[in-house]
């Protein structure tokens, strides 16, 4: 049942309906191994049981640390999440809408003191009709890119990143922007006694593309409070508040999630659920919906 369960919410993760999911991921995904141990290992000898709690408590911290890692957006850790959003109530029709954002981060060591994380977000975007003769839209919207210079090592405790973000205009038409954006992003947080506190923050402006589309005028917001668990289990609330300064709009969605760190065989991956309300959000906008993430990790 546990199997079962776990590939329902990879399939979810990924965008499948919930009637395909197991059978389409079944055969993909190994069994998982179990950490309980049995009766006869009590009685095994020594040389095998010193082993095998030495393991047990080198795979215990290694969750820990990536159960830190996957909290922490300048972590050094190759990471590759699949985050699934549905949002509901949208225009006078009530319409869904489904994004999936690929978002691949990728560290790569500068020197001994210094990394360069590099984040990108790809959505892929179902709309459906938000009214009676507007026609439903499917594709990709555009890509942001942000590259953070970040030291290794904490400053005064804070874990810091700050570099240039971009905005670049590869959606399909009606999903993209038409334009290209560029700007600065930083991020500062704090990770003690299992709480993990920050802000990530940046600003876009358009710089180029059509002149039949509104300039590009963002700024957004991101903070975030999480408390993990003894069993990698991590509690976290969020905003993504973005504010137009085109149109003076805020859109501020409030995010609560529950994370855990599992494995499949020997890859270690976080699943992420939770619902999400919006507090503010311009005329027509979603009232609320929810988020699964499936999280690749490749810790080195």
């Amino acid at each position: 049942m546990q199997h079962k369960l776990i590939i329902l919410t990879l399939g979810l993760a990924l965008g499948l309906a919930p009637g395909a999911a197991i059978p389409a991921l079944a055969q993909h995904i190994a069994p998982f191994a179990s950490d309980s141990f049995s009766l006869a290992s009590v009685y095994a000898d020594e040389q095998t049981t010193q082993p095998a709690a030495s393991e047990a408590s080198q795979s215990e911290s290694e969750a820990d640390e990536l159960a830190k890692k996957t909290l922490n957006p300048v972590a050094d850790l190759i990471s590759v999440p699949f985050q699934y959003n549905m949002d509901f109530n949208l225009g006078p029709s009530d319409a869904q809408r489904q994004i999936l954002n690929i978002q691949p981060v990728i560290p790569i060591t500068l020197t001994p003191d210094w990394n360069l994380i590099v984040r990108t977000i790809l959505p892929v975007v179902d709309v459906g009709s938000v009214a009676p003769g507007v026609d439903s839209q499917r594709g990709i919207g555009d890509i942001t890119q942000s590259f953070f210079l970040s030291p290794k090592k904490p400053l005064g405790g804070w874990i810091l990143g700050v570099g240039p973000v971009f905005l670049w205009p590869t959606g399909t038409d009606g999903l993209s922007s038409r334009k290209w954006g560029a700007g600065p992003t930083a991020v500062a947080l704090r990770q003690e006694n299992g709480w993990t506190y920050g802000i990530l923050a940046n600003q876009i402006w358009s710089y180029a593309g059509s002149d039949n589309t509104a300039d590009v005028n963002s700024t957004f917001l991101q903070p975030f409070l999480s408390y993990t668990f003894k069993t990698h289990t991590s509690l976290t609330i969020n905003t993504e508040s973005t504010y137009d300064w085109t149109e003076s709009q805020w859109t501020v969605p409030v995010n609560l999630l529950a994370s855990q760190i599992l494995k499949i065989g020997k890859l270690p991956i976080s699943i992420q659920a939770g619902p999400r309300i919006y507090a503010e959000g311009p005329s027509g906008g979603p009232d609320w919906g929810f988020r699964v993430t499936l999280t690749l990790l490749f810790p080195k």
